[in-house]
């Protein structure tokens, strides 16, 4: 057996060793990095870039999604773009709320300890953090196995079923706080 095919093991288990060590984090996990929880993101993003000195990052999903969260109907584009910092999303775009009979963008997210506010422009919202735990689903939010549980605050709420309720994807007016 000559040396060269005794190191050629050696060599393939270190390649695969390295390739298994530099793996791409999921954008989930990016959010995390900044200090986001993963649910400001529905489940289903195809892929993402970040260009980690500007903070810039663009994020694909297979199509646009929309869906009802506490009375809130939010709509995603198909790509969604920003710049991200530490508990910082600025310039956004792609991702809308629909405040009474009109969509507007939300434009910046900021974390301030255990809370999230979302900003349209003038007008701002603030929710607990531990409500964006997982990520919603594009058509039904949190409410995908149809027992009306969504997150509210620091826990989840059951809600009463009612013969004629809200179902996902009817259109629900809510209201940011001035």
């Amino acid at each position: 057996m000559s040396s060269t095919a005794a190191i050629l093991p050696f060599f393939l288990l270190l390649l695969l060793l390295t390739s298994a060590t530099t793996t791409t984090p999921t954008v989930y996990q990016v959010l995390e990095e900044y200090d986001f929880p993963k649910g400001l993101l529905p489940t289903g993003v195809t892929n993402y870039t970040l260009n980690k000195s500007t903070g810039e990052f663009e994020v694909n999903l297979s199509e646009t999604c929309s869906f009802t969260v506490q009375s809130y109907e939010l709509k995603y584009k198909s790509t969604i773009s920003g710049v991200i910092r530490k508990d910082k999303l600025t310039k956004l775009k792609g991702v809308s709320v629909k405040l009474l009979f009109f969509w507007v963008d939300i434009v910046e997210v900021y974390r301030d300890s255990d809370e999230l506010e979302f900003s349209v422009g003038i007008l701002s919202a603030d929710f607990q953090i531990d409500g964006f735990d997982e990520s919603p689903e594009c058509g039904c939010g949190f409410d995908c196995n149809g027992l009306g549980i969504e997150f509210e605050g620091e826990k989840k709420k059951k809600k009463k079923k009612k013969k004629k309720g809200v179902k996902c994807g009817d259109q629900v007016d809510g209201l940011f706080a001035y």
